[in-house]
């Protein structure tokens, strides 16, 4: 007897277990990001061409002012509009990308560098440079941020250079503890273990074995810790500690555009939106990374 049409359909194997067979179909976000994510990703090449390129781009000059235009709404001669003083809206926020950009970037590396060797040191070496290092790393947190960060500016200078090493500065116990913390769990994986039983040398360890695996993950911090020295830039800039007028920054912009705020707030809204669309991409861009790294090493 015929079985019956439904009976004939073969099941489809099932997947073994760590097989990976079926981890295409678990996780379909593993092989690409998102729209969101490029998105956002879009955004920052954006913003990094305006801050290398600034000067030849067709925006004009962001420091001419002319007194009879102040205050013009957006229009096709004026994008964004102007300022209080008549000066374009849109060439200062291309031009303001150069600061915010340059000081977050140097901060980024020079905290990075500094903090993230001494973590990597302190959480494979142990003992009591550990020991010293973290006290010190404790001392600097133990300080409220932005006071000691006005305090600092105050007394180096508001010049570009002195403004990205003051926030480097600052940022050097966040990389140390993410670097140390990282390094804590590399450093008893299998493969780490596996080579110190063949007799490698601890600089081997640590510089082929341990320091490769705790630099993605910092590299994926460092993108939203940007977003956050952006922050940190532009309300210096508010207060005006940071580089001197009438070199634009968006926080600047916004300090400016605060008293027109009852009649023509696109003066300081501009510079606030992109602000915050900068920190929001930086955001999603390094967290969907950071994600990304902590899949990989959970599947060594």
């Amino acid at each position: 007897m015929a079985q019956p049409e439904s009976a004939a359909v073969t099941a489809e194997p099932r997947a073994e277990p760590g097989s990976g067979a079926g981890e295409r179909h678990q996780r379909p976000g593993a092989a690409r990001y998102g729209i969101v994510f490029w998105l956002a990703v879009a955004w920052l090449v954006i913003i990094g061409c305006c801050a290398a390129f600034a000067q030849w781009l067709p925006v004009g000059d962001p420091e001419e002012i002319n007194v009879r235009d102040m205050l013009l709404a957006p229009s096709a001669e004026h994008l964004l509009g102007t300022d209080g003083t008549g000066r374009d809206v849109f060439a200062r926020l291309v031009h303001g990308a150069r600061v915010s950009v340059v000081v977050s970037l140097a901060a980024v590396a020079f905290g990075m560098l500094v903090g993230g060797t001494l973590g990597i040191m302190a959480g494979f070496f142990r003992g009591r440079f550990e020991t010293v290092v973290m006290a010190v790393v404790d001392v600097i947190l133990a300080f409220p941020g932005l006071v000691l960060l006005l305090a600092l500016v105050a007394y180096v200078g508001q010049s570009l250079t002195a403004i990205a090493l003051v926030i480097g500065f600052l940022s050097i116990p966040i990389y140390a503890r993410v670097a140390r913390a990282n390094t804590l769990s590399v450093a008893e994986r299998e493969f780490v273990l596996a080579a110190r039983a063949m007799g490698a040398k601890r600089r081997r360890l640590l510089v082929s074995e341990v320091a490769p695996n705790v630099v993605l993950p910092l590299l994926a911090y460092a993108l939203v810790a940007t977003g956050v020295i952006i922050i940190l830039e532009g309300s210096l800039a508010f207060l005006g500690l940071s580089v001197q007028p009438p070199t634009p920054t968006w926080g600047s912009m916004i300090a400016e555009g605060k008293r027109h705020l009852d009649t023509d707030p696109h003066v300081a809204a501009f510079p606030a939106v992109v602000m915050f669309l900068t920190v929001l991409s930086l955001n999603l861009v390094g967290d969907r990374l950071r994600n990304r790294f902590d899949v990989r090493e959970a599947n060594v």
